[in-house]
């Protein structure tokens, strides 16, 4: 087995504008960026820009010595011995350094600060790979002279086996198995990165997610940062994402568009789906029926238990919540809650007249947030029915969208992500 040989390792950004010579001492010319191969886990640099407006290499193989001091070639230095820069291969200073990638371990946009090159040995060919990224502050002041002010600070370094440029060559970087991985983030941890991106980044990422990954990040983030989103998408994907995503969300997202922006996508959506958003966006803001939902699970009050059970399995996915059932007659007229877990522990064969309970704790359409809140706390509730003057159930509030409403975000922050992974039975 070949012996691999580490004959230095060095921080690019100390590379560049080194002095290169020749094995005759003459100058060349100076490190101006490097060429890279992006093949293997750590891609390997395949030559030296050396002056400006070409797009000629210096092999990486010609390179004798090198340090920080300057570069020794070789051999005498010949044209005819550079190479072309090839259309798969990019320059890591223009491509990498200063651009954002997203460190999936802390869920969050870092930036590349410096790059660490390492110039290897094997069986007599010596090549230079690149071996990590620094993210740390350390390597912002390198870059800027003034690493001394920070020699007792440790180096915050990514290795490159995790880093996989883009198609395109675009201004930001993925980590390898990026969209398995990013799809296994909590929604909000995805939500804020999505935050932190510029427009055409997020775009970029929520195209590698599924409908539902989508969805879920995309509740997590504030409105403004919806409404941009859904804007600059493609309008059946946007359509699509509304059509399956809470209807009280769509309708939040779309009343903040212009009339013809949101009208474009409501009629692209199913007709269904689209009349249940139109008659949300109706609400005045800051009442109930703005910030109900109209996806809640009822029943009529004939129902057995074994007969609901069978089909909360399939309506489950498609709804708010599940925690209460809410029993209504043929003319949505509410008359009954019952809680899952009354339900559950319920003989088969009872009917949900025999098990709901009748002393409702419900609110009107037009009760403003305030009073929607003070019943959920006095009476411990999850979410409140919204009903209209004649007792037609239109829908419910979720406490998780009141403490939302009413608390500023860095309180409600935590309790919402919560919420969110919960409410639909622990959605993953």
């Amino acid at each position: 087995m070949a012996t691999i040989k580490i004959l230095g390792e060095f921080y690019l950004s100390r590379l560049l504008g080194t002095k290169i010579y020749d094995s005759s001492g003459q100058k060349v010319g100076k490190i101006l960026d490097m060429a890279v191969h992006w093949e293997d886990s750590y891609p390997r640099i395949v030559g030296i820009k050396y002056k400006k407006r070409t797009q000629q290499l210096i092999r990486i193989e010609q390179i004798a010595a090198c340090n920080y001091e300057k570069v020794q070639l070789k051999t005498p230095f010949s044209i005819q011995e550079n190479i072309l820069l090839h259309e798969h291969d990019i320059y890591i200073s223009k491509w990498l350094l200063d651009k954002q990638i997203i460190d999936l371990k802390g869920s969050k946009l870092v930036r590349v600060n410096d790059i660490v090159l390492s110039w290897t040995t094997e069986a007599q060919d010596s090549y230079m790979t690149l071996v990590a990224v620094d993210i740390g502050l350390r390597g912002l002041f390198r870059r800027l002279g003034l690493e001394f002010l920070t020699r007792h600070w440790k180096n915050t370094l990514l290795d490159l086996q995790y880093v996989n440029p883009l198609e395109n060559w675009n201004a930001y970087l993925q980590l390898n198995r990026e969209k398995k991985q990013i799809s296994q983030l909590h929604p909000a941890d995805i939500a804020d990165l999505l935050e932190e991106m510029d427009y055409k980044t997020r775009a970029g990422i929520i195209e590698t997610l599924d409908n539902q990954q989508a969805i879920d990040a995309i509740v997590e983030m504030d409105l403004d940062t919806q409404v941009e989103l859904i804007a600059q998408m493609d309008e059946q994907r946007a359509s699509d994402l509304l059509e399956e995503m809470p209807t009280d969300e769509a309708a939040d997202i779309l009343v903040e568009m212009s009339t013809e922006k949101s009208e474009g996508l409501l009629n692209l959506m199913e007709s269904d789906d689209a009349q249940e958003v139109r008659e949300l966006m109706k609400y005045e803001e800051g009442t109930a029926g703005a910030l109900m939902t109209t996806e809640y699970i009822s029943f009529s009050a004939e129902l057995t238990v074994s007969t609901v059970i069978e089909k909360l399995r399939k309506l489950a996915p498609k709804a708010e919540t599940i925690y209460y059932l809410y029993i209504v007659n043929e003319s949505a007229i509410l008359q009954g809650v019952l809680s899952l877990r009354e339900l559950v522990i319920a003989a088969p064969d009872r009917q949900l007249r025999d098990l709901m309970n009748t002393k409702l704790i419900t609110v009107l359409f037009s009760a403003t947030y305030h009073e929607v809140a003070k019943l959920i706390n006095k009476y411990g509730l999850l979410a409140v029915p919204v009903l209209d003057i004649t007792g037609i159930m239109l829908g419910i509030v979720t406490v998780d969208d009141v403490i939302e409403e009413l608390l500023p975000e860095p309180e409600t922050m935590e309790l919402h992500s919560w919420f969110s992974l919960n409410r639909r039975g622990g959605r993953k």
